[in-house]
């Protein structure tokens, strides 16, 4: 006997329109509207214009030009940035029913204000990592090629931008940014970790960079590298702390392919962390890590190792 359509339409229509106790614990306090990942979008394209911009938008050589187009992008980016940074305010649990929308989007545009403030020093540092991609591969042929197709420069211009929001304590936003890269290069960077001028990953694909690492200067990665937490730490009811979790790597570093670094622990300069490698313990400065040989097994019968 055939099924009736629309009384099983209707019955997980009335099911799935309930709230249960857990779905109510987990909605944003207010009914306000949710930071828009396509407006999101627009913001960082407008950015990379703004911080690249013989590249993602057509090349003036003139300067007086060049500050017209600059000029206009800013103005969209103050309001786009503005609304969007409103949106994560009155997401996050922090937000006071008693805030007006007004005094919000105040707050929202001196934030988006701070962050354009810092707009010149985040352009320095990504034309630093450029210059550190493009020393540390002899496959690539120019800068361009370096600012265009490399996922790291795509990761990097996504995470510093994040990091700066990050650090003025906007919500969600941060986040949104970085899973954006992460989605499309593989390379998985907390907007909260701390990483220095001249920065490099070669391929990318697998790296994994916790939220308290602090990275050096001149520090260069491979894929597959892993600079995580080894294990957490709970307060008395149970509870997660978010306390310095992730490795310290100074300065001259260089972590070679699927090598994991887990824990708060120091990699002292000029180190260099050789493939497939767990450590979970300081190294010293100018060490060398390596594996002593590969370990040799056989299969039989089909079976694993």
């Amino acid at each position: 006997m055939s099924r009736n359509t629309n009384e099983t339409l209707m019955h997980n229509v009335n099911l799935l329109s309930q709230l249960t106790k857990l779905e109510v614990s987990m909605m944003p306090q207010t009914e306000a509207p949710l930071p828009s990942v396509e407006q999101v979008k627009q913001i960082i394209s407008l950015i990379k214009s703004i911080i690249f911009p013989d590249y993602f938008t057509k090349r003036q050589c003139d300067e007086t030009i060049r500050s017209y187009y600059i000029g206009v992008q800013m103005e969209e980016l103050l309001k786009l940035l503005t609304k969007q940074i409103a949106h994560g305010l009155q997401f996050s649990e922090d937000c006071d029913s008693k805030t007006t929308k007004q005094q919000i989007y105040d707050n929202a545009e001196e934030l988006a204000l701070q962050f354009i403030d810092s707009l010149p020093e985040i352009k320095r540092l990504l034309y630093t990592d450029v210059q550190a991609m493009f020393d540390s591969d002899p496959a690539v042929s120019n800068y361009g090629e370096v600012i265009f197709c490399y996922p790291v420069m795509n990761a990097m211009t996504h995470y510093r931008f994040a990091h700066k929001l990050h650090e003025l304590n906007v919500p969600v936003i941060p986040r949104i940014i970085t899973e954006l890269a992460h989605s499309k290069t593989g390379i998985d960077i907390h907007p909260g970790a701390q990483i220095g001028e001249y920065f490099a990953i070669d391929h990318g694909t697998g790296v994994v960079i916790g939220e308290t690492s602090i990275i050096g200067n001149h520090v260069t990665l491979y894929q597959g590298v892993t600079l995580g937490s080894k294990n957490f730490k709970y307060d008395a009811q149970g509870n997660i702390l978010n306390v310095p979790r992730h490795p310290i790597i100074e300065d001259y570093v260089t972590v070679y392919s699927n090598a994991s670094i887990l824990g708060r622990i120091t990699i002292g300069h000029h180190s260099v962390i050789g493939g497939n490698i767990w450590i979970t313990h300081d190294v010293a400065p100018y060490s060398r890590v390596l594996q002593r040989k590969a370990v040799e097994a056989h299969f039989e019968a089909g079976l694993g190792i």
